[in-house]
């Protein structure tokens, strides 16, 4: 499995001497509209609380999420990104294997790795059924498999790197057939921002075998902060509390996370900006010819590349070369023909759909 991910315009500027504020990212798929400016500017006030330590039970934002979706503040745990909870879960419960959906998020496998020895079971989607989520099929292993075999699954919706999305209801019949066989299911829901009405958090609240994970990074675009949260019954968040470190998350990403929630324009923004551009993209790629787009609930396209001439890749290498950077998906172990690119502003999906078209319509194309 390969570990590598988007978003790393460091090694990219220098990799290819292009100035960090030049590369446009659309391998990392974070809200083109960036940091709310209601947040910047608390931001700016909170820098003179940096002498104190956070608050290491991040209250006040905890009290915001529990009004926010009606459910116990005792039963949010926030973290420094969903990461850290990620990678908290197997060190706390300490599964003996695990289900995950693949292609999905990578840190799932890796995090069951180095927490324990642990069995991890794939359930290999399919490409011709542009690798979606059967939940019927989900359910099936589930239910057909011994408990010996894992009492784990994980569950990314939409997924990443597809941006397929299960409906709640899906989610929760899934969850139900997993209680059952006293299964525990992890729905890491960091784009359901895009689609909040299928969200399962309030469920997952009163529900000792399900966590939901949700984070600030991609809709919020407080990814350089690092902040997320786990949503889970009370019970069993004080006892992934117990695991976890303290401080991990920082005063300006709590005081930046609570604006940012309540930023009404910058939200109302957000959701017209994505679904406008993201259209916009999608008739735009479809009539590049080599190229065939996948739809997607989240905020970024996975692509199948068609022609021959070009992988993942080497078309992931000639853009970056153009100072645009693109998420090669072969780490996601389904082969060299697909890239996934970032819903980003109008003036750099305009640009990359004409960099893309020139690409593809030069005749005898080789790259240098």
């Amino acid at each position: 499995m390969n570990y590598f991910h988007g978003g790393n315009i460091y090694s990219a500027s220098r990799k290819y001497r292009i100035k960090e504020e030049r590369i446009i990212d659309f391998s990392a798929s974070i809200n083109p509209l960036g940091v709310s400016r209601k947040a910047k500017a608390t931001i700016r006030k909170a820098i003179k609380r940096l002498p104190n330590y956070p608050d290491p039970d991040v209250e006040a934002l905890r009290r915001l999420i529990s009004i926010r979706y009606n459910i116990s503040p005792e039963s949010i745990l926030c973290g420094n990104g969903s990461t850290e909870l990620i990678y908290l879960i197997p060190m706390a419960f300490k599964p003996h294997g695990v289900l995950i959906p693949q292609p999905t998020f990578s840190e799932y496998e890796r995090a069951c790795q180095i927490s324990s020895e642990l069995r991890v079971m794939s359930y290999e989607l399919k490409e011709e059924d542009g690798f979606k989520i059967n939940p019927d099929e989900f359910i099936s292993l589930i239910t057909h498999h011994s408990s010996l075999s894992f009492n784990m699954a994980f569950l990314c919706n939409p997924n990443n790197p597809t941006g397929h999305l299960l409906k709640k209801d899906e989610v929760m019949r899934l969850c139900s057939a997993a209680f059952e066989r006293n299964i525990m299911v992890v729905v890491d829901e960091a784009f359901i921002d895009f689609t909040p009405e299928e969200s399962i958090i309030r469920e997952a609240s009163e529900s000792r075998h399900v966590i939901c994970l949700r984070s600030f990074t991609k809709f919020y675009a407080l990814a350089g902060l690092r902040i997320g949260y786990a949503v889970t019954h009370a019970d069993t968040a004080k006892h992934l509390k117990a695991f976890k470190e303290p401080w991990t998350v920082n005063t300006l990403a709590q005081k930046a996370s609570i604006v940012s929630m309540k930023d009404k324009t910058y939200i109302k923004n957000t959701f017209e900006v994505i679904a406008s551009e993201k259209e916009f993209l999608l008739k735009a790629i479809k009539k590049i010819d080599g190229l065939s787009p996948l739809p997607s609930s989240a905020n970024f396209l996975l692509i199948r590349i068609e022609d021959e001439r070009f992988n993942s890749t080497n078309l992931s290498e000639i853009l970056a070369r153009r100072g645009m950077l693109v998420r090669d998906c072969a780490s996601f172990g389904i082969g060299n023909r697909y890239i996934r690119i970032a819903v980003k502003s109008h003036a750099h999906n305009a640009k990359l759909v004409k960099t893309l078209k020139g690409i593809f319509g030069e005749t005898g194309f080789k790259d240098s």
